[in-house]
C-alpha cells in the first residue's frame, strides 16, 4: 500500500499516553544527534539554504518531530515508512518482526507527531524503494535522514536516492552505520564514500553525516564548536585522505519544549539567531563567529549564561 494522504490514517489511539517531551517518544535518537541535527538545520536556515526535508524510516517519530520544527514556509517534509504495511520481501519481513515486534504503526507515529505539531508531514506508507522512481524531485531536498531497512541492498538504494534528491550543499545522515547488528548499513555507507563520492562530514556513535559537496567549510565550523558544546567531545580522523570530525559524549538533552502550542494560537516561529556582539577587539573569522553563535543558541539557557559570564570575566581581566 502506498499512501500519501496528509490526514491521519485512523483515529488517534486513545490508549497511548500523550508525549510532552521528546524523551517521552520511544526510539533511539540520542541527545548528541538531537543537538547536531538542530545545529545543522539552524545553520542551513541562517545561511539561506532552502529545500525540502526527507526521512526514510521514522519508527514512532522521535527524529521526525525534531525535523518538523525546522521546516520553513514553502518547504515540504516527507516521511517514507512501511509502518504496519506488509514488507516487500521475506528478508525485510523477518527484519521488521525481529526489530519492532508489532510496535510500529502509523497511528502511533501520527499520535506522537501531532502532540508537537498542528499538522502531519506528507506520509508515503510504502517501502523506501518507491522513492527511487522520481516521486521526490531531483535536487529538491536540503536534509535527508536514512533510518529504514538495515539490509545492504535497501540501504544502498536509499543512499542513491538521497544523492539524486539532495540539492547542492545538502546533507544526508545515515543511522546505524557501525552497529554490530547492522553490517549491511556499514557496507552500503562506506561503499558510497569510496565509490560514489559521498564525503563524510562527521560521525557520532550512531550516525554518519555526509554531503556530495565540498565538506571543508562545514567541517571548519564544526571544529569551531570545540569547547562550546556541553558534554560533547571532538576529535579529527583522516581516512584515505579525507578528514572526518568525530563527536562523542552525551550531548545536550531536551531541545524541544514540552508539548505543542494550543490550537487557538499559531505555532511559534523558529527562534531568530542572535546578532554578533559588537566589540572593538579584533573580530574572529566569519567561520568562528557563526559556529560559536549557533552553538550558544543551542545550549540550554543556564549553560549559555555561564559561557557568557566566563567570557566577560576574561575580557575584564584582559582590559
Amino acid at each position: 500500500m502506498v499512501t500519501t494522504d496528509p490526514r491521519p490514517a485512523s483515529p488517534r489511539p486513545a490508549q497511548l499516553p500523550l508525549p510532552r517531551t521528546l524523551d517521552d517518544v520511544p526510539g533511539w535518537f540520542w541527545p548528541l544527534d538531537q543537538q547536531l541535527f538542530g545545529w545543522l538545520l539552524k545553520r542551513q536556515t541562517a545561511t539561506g539554504l532552502r529545500g525540502d526535508l526527507l526521512e526514510l524510516g521514522s519508527y514512532l517519530g522521535r527524529s521526525a518531530i525534531l525535523l518538523g520544527r525546522h521546516l520553513q514556509p514553502g518547504e515540504v517534509f516527507t516521511i517514507c515508512d512501511l509502518f504496519d504495511s506488509d514488507a516487500p520481501d521475506g528478508d525485510n519481513a523477518a527484519e521488521m518482526t525481529r526489530s519492532y515486534r508489532q510496535t510500529l504503526t502509523r497511528a502511533a507515529f501520527e499520535h506522537n507527531y501531532l502532540a508537537f505539531h498542528p499538522a502531519l508531514p506528507t506520509i508515503v506508507q510504502a517501502p523506501t524503494s518507491v522513492l527511487a522512481d522520481g516521486r521526490i524531485a531531483t535536487s529538491s531536498c536540503r536534509f535527508v535522514h536514512i533510518d529504514a531497512s538495515h539490509l545492504y541492498e535497501h540501504v544502498a538504494l536509499d543512499i542513491r536516492t538521497a544523492g539524486k534528491v539532495l540539492a547542492e550543499h545538502g546533507i544526508v545522515v545515515l543511522d546505524d552505520f557501525r552497529s554490530p547488528h547492522t553490517p549491511g548499513v556499514a557496507a552500503a555507507t562506506w561503499e558510497a564514500v569510496f565509490e560514489h563520492d559521498l564525503h563524510p562530514l562527521c560521525v557520532t556513535p550512531e550516525k554518519l553525516y555526509g554531503t556530495w559537496a565540498d565538506p571543508e567549510p562545514l567541517q571548519e565550523e564544526l571544529l569551531g564548536l570545540n569547547g562550546d558544546a556541553e558534554n560533547c567531545y571532538l576529535d579529527v580522523d583522516v581516512i584515505a585522505g579525507q578528514r572526518l570530525v568525530r563527536f562523542s559524549g552525551r550531548g545536550v538533552a531536551k531541545l524541544l519544549p514540552a508539548g505543542r502550542p494550543p490550537r487557538d494560537r499559531p505555532p511559534e516561529a523558529p527562534p531568530r539567531l542572535p546578532e554578533p556582539a559588537r566589540t572593538e577587539r579584533r573580530p574572529r573569522s566569519a567561520v568562528q563567529t557563526t559556529a560559536r553563535r549557533l552553538a550558544l543558541d543551542l545550549l540550554p539557557p543556564v549553560a549559555t549564561r555561564a559561557v557568557r559570564r566566563h567570557r566577560q570575566a576574561t575580557r575584564d581581566r584582559q582590559g
